[in-house]
């Protein structure tokens, strides 16, 4: 399930996705305000040239991983890419710079919460590191809170916990 915002009252729409293929326009009515528009499925106009790692990532290969973000009160889903260096975690927000931002109704999520910071050791090997934002409501690691000044290496799999939000690290 997928959701889109009215672009007039800014309630949210669920919808199957999977009843759809690319190219094809969907039209909403919105049930709040009565404002109806539509979306297209398909790659975006703006970016008729996609980089290699867009491709990549588009085709469901994040090479440096992602992370899924599930929020509590709808089961809604998310997944984000990662790239190298730091990936800031955060609220989706007009003017937020956080570049992993989660679409969330959440007040409890800061609009930068917390950071996992993307590398390569000497053989190769992609290595994450978690620390918190520092944000006002903590950074939880598998149920246990991280201090504002720690670093953890963390693992694929690994569950965190941002306000209603939990997030699970994929390679």
């Amino acid at each position: 399930m997928k959701r889109v915002k009215c672009p007039q009252c800014g309630s949210q729409i669920m919808f199957d996705e999977s009843k759809f293929v690319a190219g094809q326009k969907v039209l909403f009515v919105c049930e709040d305000c009565g404002r109806k528009f539509g979306i297209r499925f398909g790659l975006s106009k703006l970016k008729d040239n996609p980089t290699d790692e867009e491709e990549e990532t588009r085709a469901g290969n994040a090479p440096y991983g992602r992370i899924t973000a599930i929020e509590g009160k709808f089961s809604f889903r998310q997944e984000i890419p990662l790239v190298l260096g730091d990936n800031v975690i955060g609220r989706k927000m007009r003017g937020n710079k956080a570049n992993c931002q989660i679409d969330s109704g959440d007040l409890t999520m800061d609009l930068s919460h917390c950071v996992i910071n993307v590398s390569k050791d000497k053989n190769g090997k992609i290595k994450y590191v978690l620390r918190d934002g520092p944000s006002n409501n903590g950074t939880f690691l598998a149920g246990e809170r991280i201090d504002p000044q720690e670093r953890r290496n963390i693992e694929p799999g690994a569950l965190l916990n941002i306000g209603a939000t939990t997030i699970m690290l994929e390679a």
